[in-house]
């Protein structure tokens, strides 16, 4: 039998070329049956690893990721149904489809292999065209999914690199599945949380609005988190997944930075840079409370701010300040989200 690709390297350089060799591994304690089907496999154009312990198949599989694993059920040692136990509760391994090669054709045995994880099973004496068949049906399932992860990183990518980030929450137990590089730089810094745990003002908004964005169609309001004169904007972008467990999320953000506008704002109506930022926040439509926390200061100093705003714009009131501030907004940086 001609020597298998075994080694990381080597497998690591067969997955970076063109994706389109699926990677075998082969678990059997009988040297005849590993020739036999390595070199049906090999003919077929297959990248085959062979294992002939139950410690080896673990080992390999770690390694390569296998786009599916042909497991002999009865082995010394470590028999195949534990091998498939420890596959399938690794999430490195869960998703790789295993059929069971067994001798064994009583219902408890066959029940036990599908039991352990087993997608499907074939009997001794091997057949290899058999095998061929039901190995194809698997592996069509596992390009699919391969085909899918690869675009939703290449997505995902694509929004980190445009300034936006996005990451998956399911409800209702509000645990963050997962993240973009650029979410969980986000997060932590405007929330001080690190996945599985959800920031509680996502938890808390998405409680609010997800009844009637699934009842009535309706887009939650966006969730806007300060930091200064920055701000972190998220929107629910769509529902992702759906068990008897809950639902999944998809959430997009964006941090915005109003500095550019505060200080446009300044120069075109001619306030100073605190006066500038106060209105600004009155934009955003905060109290003078909140815009003393933000601030570091008083209410009793943002209210004596806005009172020279009024003067200064010629208004009254805090609606007719925050109209005149929009106006100029708009004109300055259309482009910039109120």
């Amino acid at each position: 039998m001609n020597s298998t690709p075994s080694t990381p390297p080597l497998v690591q350089s067969l997955r970076e070329g063109d994706g389109s060799t699926d990677l075998v591994l082969i678990v059997d304690d009988v040297p005849d049956n590993l020739a036999v089907l390595h070199d049906a496999l090999d003919e077929s154009g297959y990248t085959v690893l062979v294992a002939t312990s139950g410690e080896q198949a673990l080992q390999r599989a770690a390694q390569a990721k296998p786009d599916i694993v042909l497991l002999d059920a009865m082995m010394p040692g470590i028999d195949g149904f534990e091998v498939a136990r420890r596959l399938k509760a690794d999430a490195a391994t869960a998703h790789i489809p295993i059929v069971f090669m067994t001798g064994l054709t009583e219902t408890e045995h066959l029940v036990a292999a599908l039991e352990a994880g087993g997608v499907d099973y074939v009997t001794k004496p091997i057949k290899p065209k058999e095998v061929l068949a039901r190995m194809n049906v698997h592996l069509q399932g596992a390009r699919r999914a391969r085909q899918d992860a690869r675009q939703a990183g290449q997505a995902r990518n694509a929004l980190d690199a445009f300034g936006y980030a996005s990451f998956t929450v399911r409800m209702p137990e509000g645990r963050l599945i997962w993240q973009t590089v650029l979410a969980r730089e986000l997060l932590l810094r405007y929330c001080g949380t690190s996945a599985p745990a959800t920031p509680p003002a996502v938890i808390e908004w998405l409680q609010r609005h997800l009844p009637d964005a699934l009842e009535r169609q309706v887009e939650p309001p966006v969730l806007s988190i300060a930091q200064g004169a920055a701000s972190l904007n998220l929107r629910l972008h769509q529902q992702t997944g759906h068990d008897d467990g809950g639902d999944e999320w998809l959430i997009i953000m964006r941090e915005v930075s109003g500095t550019a506008v505060i200080e446009a704002m300044s120069l075109s109506l001619k306030l100073t840079l605190r006066e500038a930022e106060v209105l600004y926040w009155v934009v955003k439509g905060k109290t003078n409370r909140d815009i003393g926390e933000i601030l570091g200061s008083s209410p009793a100093t943002a209210k004596k701010h806005l009172e020279r705003v009024y003067v200064k714009l010629g208004v009254e009131t805090r609606t007719a300040a925050a109209g005149v501030a929009m106006k100029r907004i708009r004109e300055l940086q259309p482009q910039f989200e109120i």
